[in-house]
């Protein structure tokens, strides 16, 4: 890792950390020091994640390193099973049983005999990339471990995938996206990976009609449950309303249903009113008016697309991670090794719509108008009412856009 001034990108462990802490009914195990699990706890709590009794680590002593004595581990298992009765027990290596090569899919596979909840492990220990890598990772593992194959599947029901705690106002975009498909599609979600879902919707999987991909560190777990259950997946992202409308008619094909013609009707006249802000923004003077957005792959380009509709030049849209986990990539987004590299480009913007995370906006110019829109966010509460996604998220971007060209 570089040096940073700043906060420094997650790890793949850490995505991988909260994203099972997501998932109720199951325990995640550390398997490392103490002092590595104690100070992630503070980003986990900040998240909005619920790990009373439900994040422990082993902790290790030199002994243990050095001998690679796994006692610790085996007894901790046994003892997390017998006092929470967990369905799952999620083991999870640190950097330092990562450095060491501790075979933890070893242990978990012999253990398993000697415990009732099942075990699954994660050996990514902060070394693989940063947290898309471990998003990825752990969308992955799950959909091969936790659904169960003698599922029937129920016409109407969907699964959410990539849907990342990490994400600002995550748990907002996927309460407009569900009243969405309710709405206008009649339909109903089972699992959420991984936000607010639970060890008994990932088992029944199988029963939805199809998958909904909401980031791009989704699509290889949607992939192996179409390979597993022939479930047929729709990679589309509900930024913007034009973006929205899209989202629904591609979910609506998958499932054989045409979207309610009132709320396709009611979100193109938003889209029909925007074309008259381009013109505005076109007869408003010679004064340049430009964006830059930087957060997630997919925030990124659905939100730096709306902005392109509504007139708006965008010179930087910055992803906040690697393009690793990134499947074909764009060409225009811009991923950065250094954090100098992005720090400069922030500082270098006048005038400008910035829509970043907390950081970024500190760091940018006066002269901007500044939106946080990603993580990581300073505020200690976060709306759950407030989207990004869908018809009320275009609404709150472009309140924005009008605020800008007013200013």
């Amino acid at each position: 890792m570089s040096l940073v001034r700043f906060l420094p990108t997650p790890s793949d462990r850490m995505g991988i950390i909260w994203s099972l802490l997501a998932v109720q009914g199951a325990i995640v195990l550390e398997y490392g020091p103490a002092g590595t699990t104690h100070y992630s706890m503070g980003l986990y709590g900040g998240l909005g994640l619920r790990f009373q009794n439900r994040l422990f680590t082993t902790h290790m002593s030199e002994d243990d390193v050095v001998m690679g004595d796994v006692t610790r581990l085996e007894e901790a298992i046994i003892e997390l099973d017998k006092s929470y009765a967990p369905k799952v027990i999620f083991v999870v290596a640190s950097s330092v049983t990562a450095v060491i090569g501790t075979d933890i899919k070893g242990v978990c596979r012999y253990m398993q005999n000697e415990v009732k909840a099942k075990l699954v492990a994660f050996e990514q220990g902060g070394f693989r990339g940063d947290y898309s890598v471990g998003l990825a990772e752990t969308y992955k593992l799950l959909v091969r471990n936790l659904p169960k194959k003698d599922v029937a599947q129920e016409a109407g029901v969907y699964n959410i995938i990539g849907a990342s705690a990490w994400r600002y106002r995550m748990a907002s975009d996927i309460w407009e996206v569900k009243s969405l498909l309710s709405e206008a599609l009649g339909l109903r979600c089972n699992a959420c990976l991984c936000c607010d879902t639970s060890v008994d919707e990932l088992q029944a999987m199988g029963k939805a009609q199809v998958n909904i991909v909401l980031g791009n560190e989704g699509l290889a777990a949607a992939k192996y449950l179409e390979e597993k259950f022939g479930t047929p997946y729709v990679y589309a992202v509900p930024y913007g309303y034009s973006g929205t409308v899209s989202f629904l008619e591609q979910v609506g094909a998958a499932v054989g249903k045409a979207p309610e013609p009132v709320v396709l009707m009611r979100i193109k006249m938003k889209e029909k009113g925007m074309s008259m802000l381009s013109m505005f923004a076109m007869m408003g003077g010679s004064k340049p008016r430009q964006a830059a957005v930087k957060g997630d792959y997919d925030l990124v380009q659905g939100v730096g697309a709306f902005l392109e509709q509504a007139g708006i030049s965008v010179t930087h849209k910055m992803c906040a991670h690697s393009l690793k986990a990134i499947t074909e990539p764009a060409a225009d987004v811009e991923a950065y090794t250094e954090e100098g590299e992005w720090l400069q480009e922030i500082r270098e913007l006048r005038d400008t719509l910035l829509f970043a995370d907390d950081v970024a906006l500190t760091q940018a110019d006066a002269s901007n108008m500044k939106v946080l829109i990603s993580a990581p966010f300073m505020n200690g509460v976060v709306a759950t009412h407030l989207p990004f996604m869908g018809e009320k998220g275009a609404d709150f971007l472009l309140e924005q856009i009008q605020n800008y060209y007013q200013k």
